[in-house]
């Protein structure tokens, strides 16, 4: 017989009528009832065992962890906590879970630590909490696609292996095929990258960005999710070395329908989960609220989860200049009073997550978008403004979060480009092609990029970034 998912035997109304489920043993209860979990909701559905006519040996093998079939009638529940549950006919093992064994694992039902749940990532998914955050992150990455899809976007594959970088950070994964202890060298003892795989130096991407703007200026409208590399050497809560990035890329499009595109955009797919993940987004309000117990009154949320998200899609960002946002920081009572990390007292400083979150969860107490920055402290590619010292950048930042996005129109003047190159040292002809758009029907465009992690940890309440994601990779850490 064809099995049901838990989700959709606990939606039916088919009482009296034999089903099979398959799934996961979460407990057993007085050698009658196991709850049984499949992945496809938080919930459980209850299956309630005839011990008294089960073989011994068969009841033994029903263990938290073990896999199991079981087939039975679907039945009202007696019992609180369930409108219906499965009257067991016959159970089958499908995979054993040695208690013993299960005991030192995150499997067993104790409550675990995040940090605990991190060791053991591959186990991490079978628990409420991180098969809620990734149900969760499945329907927002499917929200992704479906809302450029609506839009008239198309999906655009970037390398993930480029002789280029994006972000001239400089700080890249370099690929490599040639032998790590005996590599070809130049004459004055550098490695020799003309006899590598690809005749030139490569590294892992840090952005789509630059290719999905040659193909916004042929389709018009194209957007990039995939995974991105940084070598940064930044063990934070916010940080990964490996992460999804989206990244649309808009032919005629400024700075303002790029700010338009990104909180329509935000807001789009944050309703999504709304609509689509109310038992998930539940479990993990009631977590949240349970761990803000054990914190001061000065640190616990001011908005419950789902409150926060439909704040977000129900209210306005706010849009600020990079100026304007100066001028609060530095007359901030964080600032005067020496609070700030990274004290504020001139135009032009680089803004630090303090600042961005005290613009947003202390000054406005909703999300901010920020435009216009110093050229100084913005990438080549970004549009300089007439003031000839502000480029028309902009970034969003959200609460608890910082910035989510960042963002710009791009330069189209080939004359301007090729200025701003020469002034940070890129060689023109490592990007000959990129400059190729400029000579050949160049026109106002614009895109951002969005850390797909960073919308997913504000959806889920989480706090680390490495909670959001499979197998985070940070320094030090790539196992699994």
């Amino acid at each position: 017989m064809k099995h049901i998912s838990v989700i959709d035997l606990l939606a039916s109304t088919a009482i009296h009528q034999e089903f099979t489920v398959k799934g996961w043993v979460r407990s057993f209860r007085a050698n009658q009832f196991v709850a049984l979990n499949d992945g496809s909701t938080i919930k459980n559905i209850q299956c309630v065992v005839d011990f008294e006519n089960t073989d011994p040996a068969l009841l033994k093998r029903i263990t938290v962890g073990a896999a199991v079939s079981i087939t039975g009638m679907l039945e009202e529940s007696q019992g609180a906590g369930q409108r219906v549950e499965i009257k067991v006919k016959t159970i089958e093992i499908a995979g054993d879970a040695d208690p013993e064994e299960v005991k030192l694992t995150i499997l067993s039902p104790k409550r675990h630590s995040l940090e605990k749940l991190r060791e053991q990532a591959h186990l991490r998914v079978r628990t409420n909490t991180f098969g809620a955050i990734m149900r969760l992150r499945s329907k927002l990455a499917f929200a992704v696609h479906e809302y450029f899809n609506k839009n008239g976007f198309y999906h655009a594959h970037t390398p993930i292996i480029t002789g280029s970088d994006a972000e001239g950070a400089g700080e890249m994964f370099r690929i490599s095929a040639l032998d790590p202890e005996n590599p070809p060298k130049n004459e004055d003892g550098s490695i020799d990258y003309s006899q590598d795989f690809f005749d030139k130096e490569t590294n892992l991407t840090v952005s789509g960005q630059l290719e999905a703007e040659t193909y916004a200026l042929g389709l018009g409208k194209v957007y990039t999710f995939g995974p991105t590399f940084r070598a940064e050497n930044s063990n934070t809560s916010r940080h990964l070395a490996e992460f999804w990035m989206i990244e649309p890329e808009v032919a005629f499009c400024d700075l303002d329908g790029n700010m338009d595109l990104a909180e329509d955009f935000i807001k789009y797919v944050i309703n999504y989960a709304l609509e689509n993940c109310q038992d998930d987004l539940e479990f993990l309000e009631n977590r949240l609220v349970q761990e803000d117990k054990s914190k001061p009154q000065a640190e616990r949320a001011t908005m419950l989860l789902r409150d926060k998200l439909k704040f977000v899609v129900e209210n306005n960002f706010k849009r600020v200049s990079y100026t304007e946002a100066i001028d609060i920081l530095r007359n901030s009572k964080p600032n005067k009073k020496k609070k700030f990390k990274f004290p504020i007292d001139q135009w032009g400083a680089d803004l630090q997550s303090e600042h961005e979150r005290y613009l947003v969860e202390k000054h406005f107490e909703c999300p901010v978008i920020l435009f216009d920055y110093p050229a100084n402290i913005k990438a080549f590619y970004m549009r300089l403004n007439e003031d000839g010292k502000t480029v028309r950048a902009m970034d969003i930042l959200f609460p608890g979060i910082g910035e989510i996005v960042g963002g710009s129109q791009r330069e189209e003047r080939l004359d301007v480009l090729k200025d701003k190159m020469a002034e940070l040292d890129i060689p023109e002809e490592e990007l000959w092609w990129y400059l190729d758009t400029r000579k050949f029907g160049t026109c106002i465009h614009s895109g951002f990029g969005l850390g797909f992690e960073r919308l997913v940890l504000f959806a889920t309440g989480m706090t680390n970034i490495r909670d959001v994601i499979p197998y985070p990779r940070f320094p030090g850490h790539a196992e699994f």
